[in-house]
């Protein structure tokens, strides 16, 4: 979803980026380009799954607002579905021993696959755990 996003910079300071239309959300780069790949990540660290998505403003109507003056606007893609709480089917690729033992401990403990791979992965990441291979 295109968001209009407006960048300032002042003599010996990065390039300050804020989002309009998310309030209070903003970030920033040492240059242009790195302040406008910020922005996705500082939504994502702005907002939490299952808060509303925003709605973009029409460019137009945040032109003249006074506290935009002298900014640089521009169009950013930003990818809301962070927030999505719908379920999105995917494909994976396990060994078949995992999988069997997968689906009998779901089994055994009322869970479909996908709710016990939810729940763990939930869990792992509770826990701040990388248990990403090398």
């Amino acid at each position: 979803m295109l968001f209009p996003v407006v960048i300032h910079k002042d003599a010996k300071s990065s390039f300050g980026v804020t989002i309009p239309d998310i309030s209070g959300c903003f970030t920033a780069g040492d240059t242009l380009d790195e302040a406008i790949s910020n922005v996705q990540e500082a939504v994502e660290v702005h907002l939490e799954p299952g808060d509303p998505i925003p709605e973009a403003s029409a460019l137009e109507e945040l032109l003249n607002d006074p506290q935009y003056a002298g900014g640089i606007w521009v169009m950013v893609d930003i990818d809301m579905s962070f927030l999505s709480p719908r379920h999105k089917r995917i494909n994976v690729t396990l060994p078949e021993d995992a999988l069997h033992k997968i689906d009998a401990h779901a089994k055994r403990h009322g869970y479909t696959r996908s709710a016990f791979l939810l729940e763990a992965a939930k869990k792992a990441l509770s826990e701040g755990q990388d248990n990403t291979p090398a």
